[in-house]
């Protein structure tokens, strides 16, 4: 980890050398890399100390990481993650809140938050995350990033500890548009559905419905500039399959059971000390029924098949990353809980879809940022990062 780090953005890891390729297209940036992902050299710790001690030094890289040292990018540290990576908030109990770059009084988001924090901060040039509900495009809206959650299964995650695995998709962080477009080139083949030269760029007006007031001049004024930009966006009444409410569970149900799989055995086994909020989740995830997740597995199919037909392959959703501005430092945790729950609404759509969606940093409110989003067909990632990069001009 770098020596100095005022944005408390790395695991206080020793160093340990990482080689990399001395030439190729991303040789003259550094990365950072969320601590759920191998390292060799370095141990996985997924901001859990139980899990931590159980780990070990690592002898293999994860591959996604790997391929970005083959490209040249140097490697400058593990990242801070939200405790089993289960948290929006950034808020690590015991490895501390990293720092919001872009706004230092506000929360970064999470769980990539040391590596969006890593970014925001200017400690290297991008950072590599995951996104189960909005683990990427949350801390990318908060500290003025781009940032992207893949088409599940896109880039494998190999090497990587699973939050929920139907979930979990790699994602990471720029600060401007070139950065995250080479990176992207790296780790992504050709679009196996490109979007067409003529796109359908959509305004979902039932997402744009749980924007909070506040912030919904700034964000309306920004997508209109997008729209001039990449196209006129048309007007479509409901994303949603049947209502928020609906969606919202759909994800949670399932987000629970598979977190409950994954991480409940060492919970049951050991009993760690859990954070706030960390601790309430994994409680209620074991309390989650096979009733429950059947019906919620069969929403999530009804709701992919939905949005499948509404993008068809030229369809992109133009709409805001989360409905306000981060929160306050000093927010209480009840408080980052419900702002959390209402934030799900608006990223669950991805998640339950396993279709990408980049966030870009193009709008605030009094200073602090805010981030707008396009969501595209699965497997049009490249094309989204392109034409993000296109609104960003």
């Amino acid at each position: 980890m770098p020596l100095h780090d005022p944005s408390l953005a790395f695991v206080p890891y020793p160093d340990v050398a990482v080689a990399r390729a001395a030439t190729g297209p991303l040789s003259d940036l550094s990365f950072g890399v969320k601590d759920i992902y191998d390292v060799a050299g370095y141990p996985t710790g997924s901001g859990s100390p139980h899990l931590l001690a159980m780990s070990g030094i690592k002898t293999h890289t994860a591959p996604a990481v790997q391929t970005l040292l083959d490209a040249g990018a140097r490697f400058i540290g593990k990242t801070v993650t939200d405790e089993f990576a289960f948290s929006m908030n950034g808020k690590n109990a015991h490895f501390g809140a990293p720092i919001n770059g872009a706004a230092k009084d506000r929360v970064t988001g999470g769980s990539s938050c040391g590596s969006a924090s890593a970014v925001s901060s200017g400690a290297c040039d991008f950072a590599i995350g995951s996104d189960t509900g909005g683990s990427v495009r949350a801390p990318a809206s908060h500290c003025n990033l781009f940032g992207i959650r893949v088409t599940h299964g896109r880039v494998p995650l190999g090497g990587a500890l699973e939050l929920a695995p139907s979930f979990d998709a790699f994602g990471w962080f720029a600060r401007d548009a070139h950065t995250f477009s080479a990176v992207g080139e790296v780790l992504l083949h050709a679009d196996p559905a490109p979007l067409p030269k003529t796109i359908r760029l959509l305004w979902p007006q039932d997402v744009w419905s749980l924007v909070e007031v506040p912030a919904r001049p700034a964000l309306e004024a920004t997508a209109r500039k997008v729209s001039a930009t990449i196209g006129e966006a048309l007007p479509i009444a409901q994303v949603a399959l049947e209502d928020w409410d609906a969606m919202y569970w759909g994800f949670r149900y399932v987000q629970g059971r598979e977190a409950w799989l994954s991480h409940g055995p060492v919970i049951e086994r050991y009993a760690p000390p859990l954070g706030p909020g960390v601790a309430e989740r994994f409680a209620w995830s074991r309390t989650v029924t096979d009733q429950q997740v059947g019906a919620a597995r069969a929403f999530r199919a009804r709701f992919r098949e939905k949005l499948k037909s509404l993008l068809g392959d030229d369809g992109v959703l133009l709409m805001p990353t989360l409905p306000d501005v981060a929160p306050l430092r000093t927010t209480s945790d009840d408080s980052l809980e419900a702002y959390r729950n209402k934030a799900l609404c608006m990223l669950c759509i991805a998640s339950l879809a396993g279709v990408p969606q980049v966030s870009m940093p193009l709008a605030s409110r009094d200073g602090v940022p805010l981030g707008i989003s396009l969501v595209g067909p699965a497997g049009a990632d490249r094309s989204l990062i392109a034409l993000a990069h296109a609104a960003a001009r």
